[in-house]
């Protein structure tokens, strides 16, 4: 409980206008102030990813917690995760992707393309693959793993989860 006071007292800090809810500006100031250093196109996907008021924003930090565990769990004082790494971190968090799409998202979010992602990358790619897999489900009706898209439902998608 304790916690979730002290997040709604950081909310009020990072809502300077009051009105209840937090701009991406105003959300990647914060995180810089932690020495997270996001893309606003980041921060806005994670504004995307839940609607973004009081209560989303404790749900946004439960999320940020578990990847930010899964990430110190394996980072064994170096400051980053190598591939494999990545991959368990991953598992952990309950992403579990084939070797192709693991790989193509490696890359994508490796930003100095060393096979080595950062706090902030491997966030990045959290926040990716949590919003990739929400729209997942928005088109998986019958839930069965599997979509069918026209073109006008594939460019939303991929619009939508563009980082």
């Amino acid at each position: 409980m304790e916690d979730g006071v002290i997040l709604r007292e950081w909310f009020g800090r990072v809502d300077s206008e009051k009105t209840g809810s937090i701009t991406a500006t105003q959300l990647k100031s914060a995180f810089a102030i932690g020495n997270l250093d996001f893309p606003l196109s980041v921060v806005q996907q994670m504004i995307r990813m839940y609607d973004f008021d009081r209560n989303e924003f404790l749900a946004l930090n439960k999320f940020l917690i578990k990847v930010q565990q899964a990430f110190s769990d394996l980072e064994r004082n170096r400051g980053f995760l190598a591939t494999d790494d990545v991959y368990e971190a991953l598992n952990k968090i309950g992403f579990s992707l084939d070797t192709p799409a693991f790989y193509a998202a490696c890359e994508s979010f490796d930003q100095k393309k060393n096979g080595r992602l950062q706090l902030d990358d491997f966030i990045s790619l959290c926040i990716f693959l949590q919003s990739a897999r929400n729209l997942f489900n928005a088109f998986d009706t019958a839930k069965q793993g599997r979509v069918t898209l026209d073109l006008n439902q594939f460019v939303y998608c991929a619009a939508s989860c563009r980082i």
